[in-house]
């Protein structure tokens, strides 16, 4: 017998412990998912890897664990060169990091549709993207003199579709130093307890069993107020095992991230905002991936929509696709440490000089920027290196607020706290004006007739919304001035743009959609079928399924009482023509 014949395995409940499925919500995700085993482990993970040193190959993958878990050569091959530091980092010790990397196409997903569910849930900036892999690493090097090489290098790597950096550092961080200890059967050990875990549902307070300790978390959704974090209260186990509160999943120390920078995180916001080539040079992939996600999330609400790797090296299967002078510099986000870099990418409009990152103890001192002629090498000052010329004016208020911080020693996570509400503030002054204006493209609520296609959205038109700023524009929520026309222009031409808008177009196109279906559920369907034709009516029942279906295909937001509703009026359609056309509409699918 199979397992899916066997039924659904047990269900995890709170502190790990195990309750039968039927107990789980009816068609929760919880449900959905106590299927096969791994299914659960995938939820969170494609795989685990652990990377070795051998004189002979070099870098090599050891261990890829579940067994089952498939990477191409490709594949292999970039966690192989991403999951080392380059050799001029000198990281001796453990170093953690992480890395991004294209997946190879056309493989299928297992769960493909349970995590869409899950997705649809999530905040724009968290939702995962199919195309890319995240390599989440905890490297040692550690002097050995058994070894021919001199060195003990390993790293140990969790290969997931999931941004939750937060989260898979503090894993790392407590698997990792045993693993190197107690090598492959700890490693099973540490997959089956993540196998054992709730699905990843955004808005419930999980708790993650590993290795003895409870992880207790909450996934954001779209629904939360942006810049508020729910707090997950540490509670005693009555089963004394130790638990954990993770105060976020996803959010990097943003003011120990931007340090280096401090002077110049505006005209930073700006460059992200509107898509900018960037390129982050630092002495280890510790500090380039951290600054990378940093400024990643620096717009957040809004999601950057170009591409970005924390870590980035010369064998990258990209690295001729990124570097190549023979076009414009792509709109991407590279974290380097690779001294050859400092060449390579020197036709790049913006590049960041980071040094090591360290607590500010002291208030940093004021850095102009720098003109990128005097970028020679990596070893070059720390700062910002390009021609820029911001649009807006610089906001005095919030670097005085943040030196007064460091002077009174304040905490870095309060600081980080207040640069967040920073660039919160700052992305919403700039998106609701677009907000605003897009919103008027929605046709009215009386134009949708259940008897004709639903409406279309009216065309966006970079004038009409210029005109709308005068009166409605970032002025009212924002006291900087400079110039915004001229930020707004630019980024109506940025790959962010263009990601955002595509997002609202199909929030409003299936809004639209799922009035149509209430405007039909409200109609009085069998006396319409009573007027008309056979034909008119079995075409009707069949566009009607076809609406169903859809509602399902597209996860439309309508009320599950008006499909409930709609199913109905479809069976007493069918019921109220001849036995033949019943039978042949009831087995009728739809496409």
């Amino acid at each position: 017998m199979s397992r899916r014949e066997r039924g659904p395995e047990p269900e995890l409940g709170p502190g790990g412990a195990v309750v039968a499925a039927e107990d789980a919500e009816p068609g929760s995700p919880d449900q959905c998912l106590s299927v096969l085993p791994w299914d659960r482990f995938s939820a969170w993970l494609h795989c685990v890897c652990v990377v070795g040193f051998d004189l002979e190959l070099g870098q090599a993958v050891e261990v890829i664990y579940p067994p089952h878990s498939k990477l191409t050569d490709k594949e292999k091959t970039n966690i192989c060169y991403l999951s080392f530091p380059d050799s001029n980092s000198g990281c001796l010790g453990d170093t953690q990091f992480c890395f991004r990397f294209r997946r190879s196409p056309g493989r299928k997903v297992s769960l493909c549709c349970f995590l869409d569910q899950l997705d649809r849930d999530l905040p724009v900036y968290l939702k995962k993207d199919s195309a890319y892999y995240y390599g989440y690493v905890y490297f040692r090097q550690v002097r050995d003199k058994s070894l021919k090489r001199g060195y003990f290098q390993k790293s140990l790597v969790l290969i997931s579709k999931l941004p939750y950096v937060h989260l898979f550092r503090t894993m790392l961080k407590q698997i990792a130093p045993e693993y190197f200890e107690k090598s492959e059967a700890f490693l099973e050990a540490v997959c089956s307890d993540i196998d054992r875990w709730p699905p990843p549902v955004p808005g419930k307070v999980l708790q993650l069993p590993l290795m003895g300790l409870i992880m207790k978390l909450r996934i954001p959704t779209y629904r939360d107020k942006p810049g508020t974090t729910p707090i997950v209260q540490n509670m005693h186990q009555a089963d004394a095992q130790i638990s954990m509160a993770l105060p976020t999943v996803h959010e990097v120390d943003l003011f120990r991230c931007f340090c280096p920078v401090f002077f110049h995180i505006q005209m930073l916001w700006e460059l992200v905002l509107l898509g900018e080539p960037l390129v982050v040079m630092a002495p280890s992939p510790a500090e380039s991936s951290e600054t990378v996600l940093a400024l990643v999330s620096c717009i957040s609400p809004l999601k950057y929509c170009s591409d970005f790797r924390p870590y980035f090296t010369i064998h990258d299967s990209e690295f001729k696709e990124y570097t190549t002078r023979t076009q414009a510099p792509p709109s991407v986000i590279l974290g380097v440490t690779n001294p050859f870099f400092a060449k390579t990418l020197q036709h790049w409009p913006h590049i960041i000089r980071i040094g090591d990152i360290k607590l500010p103890g002291e208030v940093p001192k004021q850095v102009k920027v720098k003109k990128l002629k005097n970028l020679k090498t990596l070893d070059s000052k720390p700062g910002v290196y390009t021609s820029y010329k911001p649009y807006l004016n610089k906001d005095e208020e919030i670097v005085k607020q943040l030196q007064k911080g460091v002077q009174q020693k304040r905490p870095t996570e309060a600081q980080s706290v207040i640069l967040r509400r920073y660039f919160l503030e700052l992305t919403e002054s700039f998106i609701i004006p677009l907000e605003r204006y897009v919103a008027s493209l929605m046709p009215l609520q009386k134009c949708i007739s259940p008897w004709k296609s639903p409406p279309q959205l009216r065309q966006f038109s970079q004038d009409d919304f210029m005109k709308t700023l005068e009166k409605a524009g970032p002025q009212l929520t924002s006291g900087l001035k400079g110039d915004w026309i001229g930020l707004y222009r630019h980024f109506l031409k940025s790959p962010n743009f263009d990601g955002w808008f595509r997002s609202r177009q199909k929030e409003m196109t299936q809004k639209l959609e799922a009035l149509h279906l209430e405007a039909l559920c409200n109609e009085n369907l069998v006396f319409w079928s009573q007027k008309h034709t056979e034909v008119e009516t079995v075409d009707l029942v069949l566009k009607l399924k076809n609406k169903l279906l859809q509602a399902d295909r597209e996860h439309l937001p309508v009320k599950t009482d008006t499909l409930k509703k709609l199913q109905t009026h479809i069976n007493d359609i069918i019921l109220a023509l001849p036995d033949d056309l019943q039978d042949i509409l009831l087995k009728t699918g739809t496409t």
